[in-house]
């Protein structure tokens, strides 16, 4: 269910960037490649690989790539595009305003990393 919060976030987050276009198949980062920005899925799907393992799929609305911002490392994963669409590249210091800035967005992500964490260890 959409709550109004979470329909006022999305249509904050599909501002922060120009949305750019993938095709089915296309990677849009790589395990080891520094992060500059993560992702909200505008259209299309995108998987979290591993290992050739799916970790995740995401759909429209839904955020992946967040994490190497926040510990400031590498991609820990690979994502593709399973559907081809558009994704809202959302820059590390847009991030950053966004976190510090807008509370509803920090728990949002913070959302998006516990349910992760939930299907890992359940």
């Amino acid at each position: 269910m959409v709550t109004v919060e979470t329909a006022n976030y999305l249509a904050l987050l599909q501002r922060c960037g120009e949305p750019q276009a993938y095709g089915t198949g296309e990677t849009v980062f790589r395990e080891g490649d520094d992060a500059t920005c993560m992702y909200l899925v505008r259209s299309g799907a995108v998987e979290v690989q591993k290992d050739g393992r799916t970790l995740e799929r995401v759909d429209p609305g839904g955020l992946f790539g967040e994490m190497a911002l926040i510990d400031v490392g590498s991609r820990s994963a690979d994502a593709v595009m399973v559907e081809g669409g558009e994704l809202v590249p959302i820059e590390k210091r847009r991030f950053w305003f966004l976190v510090q800035e807008t509370p509803y967005f920090a728990q949002a992500v913070m959302a998006v990393m516990a349910a992760r964490l939930r299907r890992e260890t359940t």
